[in-house]
């Protein structure tokens, strides 16, 4: 069993920077990929960024590849988002998932967090 706790959301301007943390718990969390989705109001989630249990590989979706880097550090049971070069259009909930298997699908992920809000005003 993994719970996960997303932190660090906020209202920011365009261009400005976030990062956000997923705080997890469980003795299996570094067995797990972990990646991170958003939501938009009115749309489906959608996937963001995800990393390998061992923090060797990390994909993201084409729109914010060199924008925006995920990171985990398996001896605080914790994941990161950091997120550069805002943009109005990366306005979200966001959420953090683990899973047993590197994807870009949510019905791959057995844990999920409560989702923290990402604001960008412009």
């Amino acid at each position: 069993q993994v719970q996960l706790v997303e932190s660090g959301g906020g209202l920011v301007q365009a261009g400005d920077s976030l990062r956000l943390s997923c705080a997890g718990s469980g003795r299996t969390f570094s067995t797990y990929v972990m990646a991170w989705f958003l939501q938009a109001p009115g749309k489906e989630r959608e996937f963001v960024a995800r990393i390998a249990w061992s923090g060797s590989n990390a994909y993201y979706v084409d729109s914010v590849k060199g924008r925006f880097t995920i990171s985990r550090d398996n001896g605080k049971k914790t994941m990161y988002l950091q997120m550069n070069s805002l943009k109005p259009e990366d306005t979200a909930v966001y959420y953090c998932a683990a899973g047993p298997r590197g994807s870009e699908y949510t019905p791959d992920y057995d844990y999920w967090g409560q989702g923290i809000q990402v604001t960008v005003s412009s």
